[in-house]
């Protein structure tokens, strides 16, 4: 794999001198997780990040942008279309039972009547460089590559707080490296992303029209990133000082909500205007038949929801599988730039179904190791099969492949970084490969889009000796881009 980007072998007291600085600019500034081997929950430290800002093409950054408008109405209309959803996931249901149990909440609330009709999303799409067609063996850093959707996240889409901080924490570090005539930092593109999805939670809280409800968080009952939740919750009240926000928990919410007769939701006795999930993507989320309670409970209330239940079955693996068969897109959009725009973002995507054409991809995957991998219809990073482990899931004959799709293997360019671990006190210069990601404000009433935005971006950034994992999971870090 070569490397895009020169080591810059850095004098090893210059280099403690910037690490130290860096520690102390994201500690001063807020750039904080819960590490997972802390001894109580009040134990901060600051998150992972790259010491530099990460070089990343212009053109991609901003094609990111502009299609990110585009998958906020497809992720809206998929959304409506209730027979898609139940065709296209009805293989996938077979094999998941969380999916499954998901899809039945959105069953039932299809057949009672939808309540509220104003839907919320939060949403960022993810992508990876990978070369164009016929330049494998030539890339060229500007010109070479595409970029590749990865996933769209439809539920709990993370970073867009602290993650946003990331720019000002590379300029200070490289003002304080640089020459006095560098102008990298005017290459690193001011991020709104925490402003901007505050203020779409905002607009949501205006529409549900009642000025002494709330905004409710749902949020898992041991919160490591809890102060990612807090820059957006602080960002909801800058926009409007009048929102407040309560934090709850799914078996919080099932023992102390109640569902009045008119479908209005009571949390501790305050009414809820806007149910904001960052919790509830997981299996790990539902400990009991009283956290699926409390997810029914909030699918049926008159609160509007970020996102909801249907919103984040879009999310799933399968659905990205299945648009990206010919013509599927078609269904949803008739306009062809928007269409073309989407497209252009499609890895290769199989189907991994029982039948002719799922052996033929599972055989495919199978002979061809290095060049797939399979993913299952999670959230949250870790998930994702590579290597021998394809064989071993791919060759089970019980049709539990049909819970999983295949997708090509992005091949993104190397580069060069210093990695910032939690506690880790050896920081050495790494190859490092990065992913790219857009957040997106969708909201509609209806069939009619009240807010449609790309608000903000995210770059995470991890040594290529992991293949998979996030921020979370101590393998990818924070990172920002500098626009080349």
């Amino acid at each position: 794999m070569e490397s895009f980007q020169q080591g810059r072998n850095i004098a090893t007291e210059t280099l403690a001198s910037l690490v130290e600085q860096a520690r102390d600019f994201a500690v001063s500034n807020g750039i904080l997780m819960v590490p997972k081997d802390a001894p109580s929950p009040n134990v901060f430290s600051h998150a992972p990040f790259t010491l530099f800002a990460s070089p990343f093409p212009k053109s991609l950054f901003q094609q990111g942008f502009e299609v990110q408008k585009d998958f906020n109405i497809l992720v809206d209309k998929i959304s409506k279309d209730h027979e898609f959803l139940k065709s296209s996931l009805a293989s996938a249901m077979e094999a998941d039972e969380f999916t499954k149990k998901l899809f039945d909440i959105y069953e039932t609330t299809q057949q009672e009547g939808v309540t509220q009709k104003i839907s919320l999303g939060l949403l960022r799409s993810d992508y990876m460089m990978n070369p164009k067609p016929g330049t494998e063996n030539q890339q060229d850093f500007l010109q070479g590559y595409d970029i590749k959707q990865i996933e769209i996240n439809t539920i709990a889409s993370s970073f867009g707080g602290i993650g946003s901080r990331l720019t000002e924490l590379h300029r200070y570090i490289q003002d304080s490296y640089a020459d006095s005539d560098d102008k990298t930092t005017e290459k690193l593109p001011t991020n709104c992303a925490a402003q901007g999805l505050g203020k779409g939670i905002v607009t949501a809280w205006n529409l549900y029209g009642n000025k002494s409800a709330v905004v409710l968080m749902v949020v898992q009952g041991s919160e490591n990133n809890r102060v990612d939740q807090r820059v957006l919750e602080y960002s909801i009240r800058e926009s409007n000082p009048a929102v407040k926000v309560i934090r709850r928990n799914l078996q919080q919410i099932e023992e102390n909500g109640e569902l009045k007769n008119d479908k209005t939701l009571f949390v501790d006795g305050k009414e809820i205007a806007v149910a904001y999930f960052r919790a509830g993507y997981s299996p790990n989320d539902y400990f009991s038949v009283k956290e699926w309670s409390a997810r029914v409970k909030l699918e049926r209330s008159r609160a509007i929801k970020c996102p909801t239940i249907a919103y984040q079955l879009v999310g799933t693996k399968k659905i990205q599988q299945v648009l990206a068969e010919p013509g599927v897109l078609e269904r949803f959009l008739d306009d062809p730039g928007m269409i073309a725009r989407i497209r252009k973002t499609f890895a290769g995507l199989f189907s991994l179904d029982n039948g002719e054409d799922g052996d033929k991809n599972a055989q495919m995957a199978i002979e061809n190791l290095d060049r797939f991998v399979v993913k299952p219809q999670r959230e949250g990073g870790g998930n994702n099969v590579y290597g021998e482990a394809i064989r071993e899931v791919l060759s089970k004959k019980d049709g539990s492949r049909t819970q999983y799709v295949l997708m090509e293997k992005i091949r993104p360019p190397v580069l060069k970084n210093y990695i910032v671990q939690v506690h880790k006190n050896e920081i050495l210069e790494e190859d490092v490969i990065c992913e790219f990601g857009v957040f997106g404000v969708v909201i509609s009433n209806g069939e009619e889009i009240v807010k449609n935005e790309a608000v903000g971006h995210l770059l995470r950034t991890k040594s290529i000796i992991h293949d998979d994992g996030g921020v979370a999971a101590l393998r990818a870090v924070l990172d920002s881009p500098c626009l080349v």
